[in-house]
């Protein structure tokens, strides 16, 4: 099926934002997307007339079964270019978060499964996170470093929209995309954590754990 850039756009934005509330409100979709809140309107009666969404006014977005199969696809596809803009490319993970809306859009979907496949089929994008199957109708639910329990030991993934102070601070305690950490201690009433990263035990505040993301664990 096709869409357009500003649909796939719009769908990854309400996905992403469906997943702490169903119904999506317009305010924080225009903020997401960087639009007006008449701009995120038109879009979202777009998605409705197309058979992707129920959108009432005033009470907020949510995804149909078939909205939510073509955010996924969409996501899936922003993570193959990432990916390609990586590894073939030499772009940082940061960067190629950014230069990937730019043409993501404008390949078709063949050339972007030859890409998947030139690339050896690549689980994860450059932040970390899986890429779905291409039917997929859903992403896998994800921990933070907050959710861990002392034990856990985790793959590490960080989402592109990191504050720059943060983005530059994580890799100086060795907090990188793919990387594996353990918990060794948490402390109560939201206290710090303990993650021991290339064999060097991190204290990490709880606020910042809640930002780092746990894509795979075993204990």
């Amino acid at each position: 099926m096709e869409l357009s850039a500003s649909e796939r756009e719009t769908l990854k934005a309400v996905y992403r934002l469906s997943q702490s509330d169903p119904n999506v409100r317009s305010g924080p979709l225009a903020e997401a997307l960087g639009i007006s809140p008449a701009a995120v309107t038109a879009r979202l009666q777009r998605l409705h007339q197309r058979g992707f969404a129920d959108h009432t006014p005033y009470h907020g977005v949510a995804l149909n079964t078939e909205g939510r199969r073509l955010a996924v696809a969409a996501i899936r596809r922003h993570r193959i270019v990432e990916r390609f803009l990586a590894d073939m490319l030499g772009y940082a993970w940061d960067q190629a978060d950014r230069l990937s809306v730019v043409f993501e859009h404008s390949i078709p979907n063949e050339v972007v499964q030859r890409l998947y496949t030139a690339l050896n089929r690549p689980a994860t994008c450059p932040h970390g996170f899986p890429i779905p199957d291409p039917e997929a109708g859903e992403l896998p639910s994800l921990r933070t470093l907050a959710d861990l329990d002392p034990g856990e030991e985790v793959d590490i993934a960080l989402p592109g929209d990191l504050d720059d102070e943060v983005r530059r601070f994580l890799p100086e305690i060795g907090i990188r995309p793919g990387v594996r950490a353990r918990v060794t201690e948490k402390h109560p009433f939201d206290g710090p954590i303990v993650v021991s990263v290339d064999g060097v035990d991190r204290t990490i505040g709880i606020s910042l754990a809640r930002l780092i993301y746990a894509t795979s664990g075993k204990e």
